[in-house]
Formats: C-alpha cells, structure tokens, sequence
C-alpha cells in the first residue's frame, strides 16, 4: 500500500498492524499546530503547549533532526484512513538525559493501545538504527504513560523534581546479539572463575 495521500512511504516510514508512523514533514504543519496548542493533548509534555509560530518552528528542527541523525518525530496515522492521530518521537533531551522517547495523541484516541503500538514501532526503530539506551521521561501523576511505558519493557531508573512536579525516569536498553550474549555470558564467566 503506498502513502495515499502523503505520497510513498520513505525509508524512515514505520508501519504497525494499525499504523502508519511517517517522519513528520511540512504537510502535517496544520495538525501539530492543533495538536500541540490542544491542553489535553500536550499540556504535559516537556515545555507545554506551543503558540502556532512555536510549532512552525520545531517541525523544522524536526526536520532537520532527521536529516542529521536518521531517526526523530513521527506523524502517527491510522492505516486504514490516514487519519492524524498524533506523534511519537526520538528526540534529545535539553537536559543532557539522553535520547527520550516521547508521544502525544488527540485524548479521544486514548485508551485503544494506540501510543502503545506507536511508541513500540519507534522503539524498534531506534534500537536497529544502532541507538543503545533510550529513555522516557514522565510526570508521577501521568499513570496512562508509565502504565505504556511499563508494558512497553521500560524499567525505572531515576526520578528528579521539574517546575515542582516529581518526575519518573525510565529507559529501554537494546537487546544483545546472540553473538554478543554469547561473548557477555563467556566474559561474566570468567570473571566468577578463581584466578589460580
């Protein structure tokens, strides 16, 4: 199936049993400025709601984000009608964290496994395209996410305190080889044997 209305997929294009994850580009300006400026919908992700010039911006660091490093923001549509559902993201923290995965959906989407299966396909995205460790970030209050976070596989690591509220960190480490399991588990072995 090709993109329909948003042309073919591109290489960087995730596709899910219900979705269409595509790296955002300037034909979705008009449903992140919705999404983004929507209190429901983004009033808890990093830095708050966007004025409509604020969205117009990022979707170009977006952009460039992807040019340089092959992974970032994905529009996220429904396979079978190419509605906007939201986005799911790789993205650098401004604080020095590390890569985070991050999402975002219009609430009436919510509660039907779609950030789920969203934040998955971009997890697996990031870990092939070499990323080791990615995190996530969420309020303590923001059960729906460390709920998906947690059936996603992300474990706890870490809590701080921002603007006040108390924040949970969690992260996905990519899976070993076989090869490389079969390396760790001789190295650990030998570490456990006497030195004689």
């Amino acid at each position: 199936m090709s993109g329909g209305a948003w042309g073919e997929d591109c290489p960087h294009t995730v596709r899910t049993d219900r979705l269409v994850l595509r790296p955002v580009s300037s034909a979705h300006l008009d449903d992140l400025i919705r999404l983004k400026g929507d209190e429901a919908a983004f009033g808890l992700m990093l830095h708050g709601l966007r004025t409509p010039a604020r969205a117009a911006e990022e979707l170009q660091d977006d952009m460039a984000f992807w040019a340089v490093r092959g992974y970032g923001t994905w529009a996220v549509h429904l396979a079978a009608d190419e509605a906007f559902l939201g986005i799911v993201g790789l993205m650098e923290r401004p604080d020095g964290r590390g890569i985070a995965l991050r999402f975002a959906l219009w609430p009436q989407m919510r509660g039907r496994g779609y950030a789920r299966e969203a934040a998955r396909g971009a997890l697996a995205f990031g870990h092939a395209a070499g990323l080791p460790r990615i995190i996530a970030v969420a309020r303590e209050s923001n059960l729906a996410s460390r709920a998906v976070l947690a059936d996603l596989g992300l474990r706890e690591c870490g809590a701080y305190l921002h603007e006040g509220h108390p924040m949970r960190v969690y992260e996905s480490l990519r899976p070993l080889a076989p090869l490389q399991q079969q390396r760790s588990a001789y190295t650990k072995s030998r570490r456990s044997e006497p030195i004689r």
